[in-house]
């Protein structure tokens, strides 16, 4: 069946809407892509509302964050509708939209995680089902309700040699193994495109660091980075996920702007590796997802960290760019069909679990 994902990701960017035609299992086909950018004011008053809600001790009403989801489900609508418009389908082809909403917090050792967005609203622009709140359902069964794309990661990745893993480097990083004998482990790293990010806007006045290129010219203080690694939070096993706003910018603070972007890129890179340590099976290759990999700067680190080959999936012929939306419209027909999104190996759940609201049209 046809089906569109949404995605709004750590990085707080804009929207990625992915259009596929599967069975939920084994056969996948990108159709379309399209992505729609946050005009600055909404990127602000997103951060703000995901500040206000790290801060509360449960999800709860709170006047900034509903006027944030409203104006979020409304970008949504936008967003399907140019995708439909862009790949020259019609909402009556469409089975179902997988719709991640936007995490505002992330918080599974207190048993919940938030998502905004209107799913019965955005099902009611169109008269498309919807499957959104897909997190929610692992985190109160005990897991970590993240990372979710590895049932989709491992779809794409039936052909590849294995072990083999998949990383995707958004705001925060997960990384997805698939061992020799097919066994699935994923697990948040730590910080990807996050720090680097509010880096060089708070001290660059510009919106990120353009292919690593202020990273490249500055010079990693190995101290400050190896306290920053000693946060005992990287010594956890897996699974384990974490929240954007768990690490902060203040340890490279005084620093250059160079510095401190090469500082804190390394900071990603290393914690990537600290993450592969924990694995059984060292992969022999690690694509790359997510807009990170533009990052020239930390692919390279990565690769020197880790010792094995550092790839963008693009040259396996996935869109690095879409991966994401499409696994959440690949989840929303799992759901349509009762199978699994998450698993023990994957976020800690007890058992195999179907995540997910079905909003109808």
């Amino acid at each position: 069946m046809l089906a569109i994902g949404l995605m709004s990701g750590t990085s707080r960017d804009g929207i990625d809407a992915a259009l596929i035609e599967t069975d939920g299992e084994g056969a996948v086909e990108a159709v379309a892509f399209h992505a729609l950018t946050y005009h600055d004011g909404f990127r602000v008053r997103l951060a703000e509302a995901c500040g206000r809600a790290m801060a509360m001790e449960r999800p709860g009403f709170e006047p900034l964050i509903a006027s944030v989801e409203a104006e979020l489900t409304e970008l949504h609508v936008e967003a399907v509708a140019d995708l439909l418009g862009r790949s020259g389908h019609i909402a009556e082809d469409i089975a179902v939209i997988g719709f991640h909403g936007h995490t505002v917090a992330h918080r599974p050792e207190r048993g919940w995680t938030w998502q905004i967005g209107d799913g019965a609203a955005l099902a009611g622009a169109f008269g498309i089902a919807v499957v959104g709140d897909l997190r929610q359902a692992d985190v109160v069964a005990g897991g970590q309700g993240a990372p979710l794309l590895p049932v989709y990661h491992r779809a794409l990745a039936a052909g590849l040699p294995k072990p083999v893993a998949i990383l995707n480097l958004g705001g925060v990083a997960n990384i997805t193994a698939i061992g020799s004998d097919g066994a699935l482990v994923a697990f948040d790293t730590g910080m990807a495109s996050g720090l680097i990010d509010n880096w060089m806007q708070t001290q660059g006045d510009v919106a990120y660091d353009a292919g690593g290129a202020i990273a490249a010219s500055g010079q990693v203080d190995e101290d400050r980075l190896a306290v920053m690694m000693a946060d005992p939070w990287f010594a956890a096993p897996p699974p384990k996920s974490i929240d954007r706003e768990a690490f902060t910018i203040e340890a490279v603070r005084g620093m250059t702007l160079a510095d401190g972007a090469a500082t804190l890129t390394a900071f990603s890179a290393a914690a990537v590796a600290r993450g592969i340590d924990h694995l059984s099976e060292r992969p022999t290759c690690i694509h790359v997802a997510g807009g990170g990999r533009h990052n020239a700067t930390l692919m390279a680190m990565l690769g020197e960290r880790i010792g094995v080959a550092v790839q963008s999936v693009d040259g396996l012929g996935w869109d690095g760019d879409a991966l994401e939306a499409q696994g959440f419209a690949y989840m929303a027909v799992r759901h349509l069909k009762g199978l699994p999104i998450s698993f023990p190996g994957t976020t800690g759940a007890p058992e195999p679990m179907s995540g997910g609201v079905l909003f109808s049209a």
